[in-house]
């Protein structure tokens, strides 16, 4: 029987030995001697190292333990938080590891791997990554909750990425799932035109995701045949194949998205949904359109995650968060979301729906078709082949007890008439139009033939939106432009005068294209007054809507695009090319 050094059963708190870690939190008045000698006999029933004790008990805050942990052990303390964590070093350890080890890459130095971790007496995880990477490793404390959530960051990145399918075999075995409900037959290797083809498209689609691009442009011209991306807004070129290869590469696309292979004189529209893993897969939406030299084809990439980033992530000004949160509280009326093709209003209007979407709430959409799959909403593409139109959908969403209907966009008379109809008795009604500002929103359904005692009785809210190329934080510049430029831009003097002031300049480094990293919305929110009404009523026109509005300090999209600005989130240049300066 082995005999116990301190003379008693471990169990028994008041004998249990303290460790230094120990010691170091009772002299520090973090936590009692009673609560150290229970997380120490704990410890030492289960086997676990005291910090991971500590870590799952939340016994001491995580900064605190931080910082006694890196004081007892002798190792350095960083703030995790002001850390650029490098992808490519992450991705050398891999997902199931990163999260089996607790342990997050942060950078690598010659041959050694420098591991942020919140225990370092768990020397089997360095040794694990050690062994798996074939690198030295050396521990960097960091605090629990923060390594948790850049953990889960980091996984998710690299789930995300894990779509980089490289293998001839996973190019060509990429499954496409069938997604028409009413015709019959899958979509299966032999549907395409040759294993080759298979993979290049594959491969483009693939590419287009792990590039964050949002469109694919597949373009026949006389001599040439270009295949662009639209990431950040701009298209590049990214493939050229040889123009031979246009109609067999369009057949492609027109299989795995269901459309008719002998019909190239009208335009189609259809849907891809690839399964790219067991737990994820991305929809396409495809156009076609016939050319002078072929069909062109367009495929816009659904993101349905972008729904779900929550309205902070959207760019908002906090008084512009907090007038659209305002009116989604409403019980009725309606929210209108304005801007050109691809100025992200669909994210806009799915992100309030993802707020509003609880089990108590019945929601129903109609679009054409739909982009974003969010479970808890019903949704449904229109038809009009089949007579199953927007103004149709509208109709049979009153007959089924709806709390909130979103129309994907108001485009005629007939759909505009259901929806006030329904924004007037008791619904919330959100939808989307082509106008170029709040203003001129309602000039338009007033256009269409809505009456001005409709729209003053039942709009809530107009949003007219653009998105806006985001600098990179790592190499944004500062730049100097004189004086009287900026205020012809439409800064203010007494701003251009203000200590601090400075705009920066997009650079380019590792890290960004060409000085800009993803993208940002520029906003103009404009709740709908009784004053607004009031002019509406009067006969008023978009330009005195305008005014109305600046007197009600309505921020227009040239001064919430200079805010921008201002704040360093874009540059200069980035907001005259999506806003005009006056």
């Amino acid at each position: 029987m082995a005999i116990n050094p301190q003379g008693a059963n471990p169990a028994q708190s008041p004998s249990v030995f303290l460790g230094g870690l120990a010691r170091r939190l009772v002299a520090d008045s973090l936590i009692t001697e009673e609560q150290a000698r229970d997380l120490q006999a704990k410890a030492l029933r289960t086997g676990a190292p005291l910090v991971t004790v500590l870590v799952e008990g939340k016994s001491v805050p995580a900064a605190r333990l931080a910082d006694a942990a890196s004081q007892e052990f002798g190792v350095p303390l960083m703030d995790l938080a002001a850390f650029n964590i490098d992808n490519a070093v992450v991705n050398e350890v891999g997902e199931k590891l990163l999260r089996k080890c607790h342990a997050l890459p942060l950078f690598k130095r010659g041959r050694k791997l420098f591991l942020g971790v919140s225990d370092p007496t768990n020397l089997q995880a360095l040794d694990e990554i050690k062994f798996a990477t074939g690198l030295t490793t050396e521990a960097i404390l960091v605090e629990e909750d923060k390594l948790a959530k850049a953990i889960d960051a980091a996984a998710s990145q690299m789930e995300s990425n894990s779509l980089s399918l490289g293998s001839e075999e996973e190019l060509a075995n990429l499954e496409v799932v069938d997604t028409d409900l009413e015709g019959g037959g899958e979509v299966t290797k032999n549907d395409a035109d040759d294993a080759p083809i298979v993979k290049f498209v594959n491969k483009l689609m693939v590419d287009a995701i792990n590039q964050g691009a949002s469109d694919i442009h597949f373009e026949p011209y006389e001599k040439v045949f270009r295949i662009r991306y639209r990431k950040d807004g701009e298209l590049k070129i990214v493939a050229s194949p040889p123009q031979q290869l246009a109609v067999r590469i369009s057949a492609r696309v027109k299989v795995m998205s269901r459309l008719d292979l002998a019909e190239r004189r009208v335009p189609q529209d259809g849907r891809i949904k690839l399964q790219v893993s067991r737990n994820k897969s991305i929809d396409f939406r495809v156009s076609t359109c016939p050319t002078l030299w072929g069909e062109k084809i367009v495929c816009r990439i659904l993101d349905a995650s972008q729904a779900k980033m929550g309205i902070d992530a959207l760019g908002y000004e906090p008084e512009q968060k907090a007038a659209y949160l305002n009116a989604l509280e409403k019980p009725q009326g309606m929210i209108l979301v304005t801007g050109p093709t691809g100025s992200g209003k669909t994210v806009s209007l799915y992100t309030g729906l993802n707020i509003l979407n609880t089990e108590d709430i019945n929601i129903s959409t109609a679009e054409d078709p739909a982009e974003i799959n969010l479970q808890g909403i019903n949704q449904v593409n229109v038809n009009p082949r089949v007579g199953l139109t927007f103004a149709a959908a509208l109709k049979a969403f009153l007959r089924q007890d709806p709390d909130v209907i979103m129309v994907g966009e108001i485009r005629d008379l007939e759909t505009a008439e259901i929806a006030i109809k329904a924004a007037q008795t008791g619904h919330l009604v959100l939808s989307t139009l082509h106008t170029n500002d709040a203003p001129q929103t309602i000039v338009r359904l007033m256009n269409m033939g809505v009456p001005a005692y409709n729209l003053a009785s039942t709009l809530t809210l107009i949003i007219a939106q653009r998105l806006a190329r985001k600098l990179c934080q790592h190499c944004k510049k500062p730049t100097e432009i004189p004086r009287p430029e900026l205020i012809k831009e439409g800064f203010k003097p007494e701003e251009v005068d203000a200590p601090g002031f400075k705009i920066f300049k997009a650079v380019g480094c590792d890290s960004c294209d060409r000085g800009y990293k993803g993208r940002t919305g520029i906003y103009e929110v404009m709740p709908f007054s009784e004053a607004m009404g009031r002019i509406l009523m009067e006969g008023g026109s978009a330009m005195e809507l305008a005014d109305q509005a600046r007197k009600e300090g309505i921020s227009d999209l040239r001064a919430s695009a200079l805010l921008k600005v201002k704040n360093g989130a874009i540059d200069l240049l980035e907001a005259n090319r999506v806003t005009m300066a006056d």
